[in-house]
């Protein structure tokens, strides 16, 4: 039983990886281009630290090293740790991405000296490359792939210290960009800190895409009035769950809705008119399918 589960498992992941195969390679580049043209056009002439390629600005501003190739022998060693550490299987996503990333590097650095930003504010600058290298995140991502570096780091530690991945990314990139405090002072510090805060809200952006719904969970008196004003003035249908109260044991009903954005104000306020004591949970809904 267990080695059929495991086999369809692999079933499953092959046939996902093989579609749209042209597609994804396509994305995996562009974010790939995106981020390094970010990297070299917009963080490292400022200064600006995280991940991999913040060792990379730190060895290049304190001992002249070629960042591409601080990147590139950072990726293989953590390569090499996540193969002993991690497994064959959690790691042969990351290869692509790991040895490709310092190559874009390489490739895109002679156009530093072609982009002339003026005087334009060193925090539009910085916001506007953290925006770029989000969306290529956000597209190699989206393809399945990673550029390795600290994605493999956050997951040995998680791994190993018990630690959720999200602690873990907090441990690791907090520890570079920590460092570049002592480099480069407190100005370059915060600034990537925003940096680092706007490439994750990007990246999540392009995976997700912008919630065009939300989702409703209903707890109330007045279920069906609540259910009839959803399915008969708002036109959509609705899910009624069985719940039971965690404290009082209580059965209830919930009621579980999709609602275009554009009507969450109206939805709120006519739940709220017909029980202001009604308990709801409104959710964002990225994609919906299905159910018609």
């Amino acid at each position: 039983m267990f080695f059929k589960k495991k086999t369809d498992d692999s079933v499953i992941l092959k046939t996902i990886y093989q579609k749209d195969r042209l597609l994804r390679y396509s994305e995996f580049v562009l974010g790939l281009l995106l981020v390094a043209l970010a990297f070299n056009i917009f963080l490292l002439p400022n200064d600006i630290v995280y991940g991999v390629s913040g060792l990379g600005v730190i060895f290049y501003r304190t001992i002249g090293i070629d960042p591409s190739l601080v990147i590139l022998i950072g990726s293989v060693l953590l390569l090499i740790l996540s193969f002993i550490l991690l497994g064959v299987e959690k790691t042969k996503n990351s290869i692509i991405g790991s040895l490709l990333y310092p190559v874009f590097v390489k490739l895109t650095s002679g156009v530093i000296g072609m982009v002339n930003l003026g005087s334009t504010e060193t925090v539009v600058i910085v916001l506007f490359g953290a925006v770029i290298s989000g969306l290529g995140l956000g597209l190699i991502f989206k393809a399945g792939f990673t550029t390795g570096g600290t994605d493999i780091l956050n997951q040995i530690v998680s791994k190993y210290f018990k630690m959720s991945i999200g602690s873990a990314m907090f441990f690791t990139d907090g520890l570079i960009i920590a460092i570049s405090l002592f480099v480069f002072g407190w100005q370059k510090f915060i600034y990537s800190i925003i940096s680092i805060y706007v490439i994750s809200v990007m990246t999540d952006k392009v995976i997700l895409g912008i919630s065009k719904s939300k989702t409703f969970y209903i707890i109330t008196e007045h279920e069906t009035s609540v259910k009839n004003f959803i399915l008969n003035h708002l036109s959509h249908g609705v899910t009624v769950l069985e719940g039971r109260g965690g404290y009082t044991g209580n059965n209830q009903k919930i009621i579980m809705c999709i609602i275009p954005t554009k009507e969450y104000f109206l939805a709120k306020e006519a739940i709220h008119e017909i029980d202001p004591n009604a308990f709801f949970l409104v959710t964002d809904a990225y994609e919906v399918s299905g159910g018609e």
